[in-house]
């Protein structure tokens, strides 16, 4: 399906049973949130969904079930976070097999490719799928940064056609405004540089506290679009400590304890992960019980 990089795209948690099986049951019901909430599509497998520990089977009935599901209602977006060039495009390839709509594309893990390295990388797997290809840039978490010259060289390839800006500098979105205009959707991929990336012109959020608060986040996203600042700041003052979860080692178990909280998600994680114990637990649910206390009505 045609569709825009626009509006909220959550980056979804993967739920797993207690014996360490995907828990559907649980995937649906957070599902069913996020389109009641009115995200514009959805990303399976990525940091938040646990991508490194997930199996080809297990990546692929998580896109099966998510087409059957929205059924055409809402992009269904796969990641690819691959060590090798051979199997980035071989995810790639299933991927559009499997039916998904796009693809969100990490560099190449592991290896600190040089930029040389990581506009090859990513040409050669554009060049294998027909699907449009949002570039993930993440130099804090995975050492790569894609830089200006490097998405000059990549604008060739058509169907990369957006951009995760997860620098954590927020004077790139104009850096990219300025060098590209619209060749590149630019969506941020930080929760708490939301309002500040999108009022200088990011198309969309790659969210992360979307898991636990999805109607929270669309109403973010819809008052800053709007030009209705003081609202927004108001509503992302209350958020601003939920959203800090999102950028620490453990946003996974973070994210999934506030999904739990909220009633449409569970604290189980895949190992070596581990669920929280003790002080940090009791301080992290704090965080998220003194947030669902003052959550504003919306």
């Amino acid at each position: 399906m045609k569709f825009k990089w626009e509006g909220v795209f959550p980056a979804l948690l993967t739920p797993f049973t207690k014996d360490d099986q995907l828990d559907l049951m649980m995937y649906e019901k957070n599902l069913d949130a996020q389109v009641a909430a009115g995200v514009a599509g959805i990303i399976i497998g990525g940091s938040l969904g646990e991508a490194s520990t997930l199996t080809l089977a297990e990546k692929k009935a998580l896109v099966d079930f998510s087409i059957k599901k929205l059924n055409g209602k809402l992009p269904v977006i796969l990641n690819i976070a691959e060590g090798s060039t051979k199997d980035a495009v071989e995810q790639a390839t299933l991927a559009e097999a499997w039916g998904a709509d796009g693809i969100m594309l990490l560099p190449p893990m592991r290896y600190k490719a040089d930029d040389r390295e990581v506009v090859v990388f990513f040409k050669t797997v554009a060049d294998q799928t027909s699907l449009p290809i949002m570039i993930y840039n993440n130099p804090v978490d995975y050492k790569i940064n894609v830089t200006l010259d490097m998405f000059q060289e990549l604008s060739v390839c058509k169907n990369i056609t957006a951009i995760k800006e997860s620098t954590r500098e927020v004077m790139n979105v104009t850096k990219l405004k300025n060098r590209f205009g619209d060749r590149f959707a630019i969506l941020c991929g930080v929760d708490p540089l939301t309002v500040e990336e999108l009022a200088l012109g990011a198309d969309g959020l790659v969210a992360g506290l979307v898991d636990a608060f999805p109607k929270e986040t669309v109403v973010l996203y819809n008052l800053v679009k709007a030009g209705k600042m003081e609202e927004a700041i108001q509503l992302y003052r209350w958020f601003m400590p939920l959203l800090e979860l999102d950028i620490h080692p453990k946003l996974v178990q973070y994210i999934k304890l506030a999904a739990t909280k909220m009633g449409i998600g569970s604290e189980y994680v895949r190992a070596p992960r581990l669920p929280l114990i003790g002080e940090e637990r009791e301080a992290i649910l704090k965080i998220i019980n003194d947030g669902i206390a003052s959550k504003p009505s919306v």
